[in-house]
């Protein structure tokens, strides 16, 4: 299982927990990321830049640290 695909289930978690609008965090994301959230799979490949930038946007869109 890639390590993004991990981070993309904590962020579902925590949408979730919070009764958030899932379309709107997750747009939030991948506009910042340029990753589409709902196509990061299990496939996935780690790109180190990648996994920044979802670092990045998550961070300023959940407050979360993953």
């Amino acid at each position: 299982m890639s390590q993004l695909y991990q981070m993309r289930l904590r962020v579902e978690e925590k949408i979730k927990a919070d009764q958030l609008d899932p379309m709107q965090v997750k747009g939030s994301i991948g506009l910042k990321s340029g990753l589409l959230v709902s196509l990061i799979s299990a496939n996935t490949p780690d790109n180190p830049q990648s996994i920044a930038k979802f670092r990045m946007a998550v961070k300023e869109v959940l407050n979360l640290a993953l």
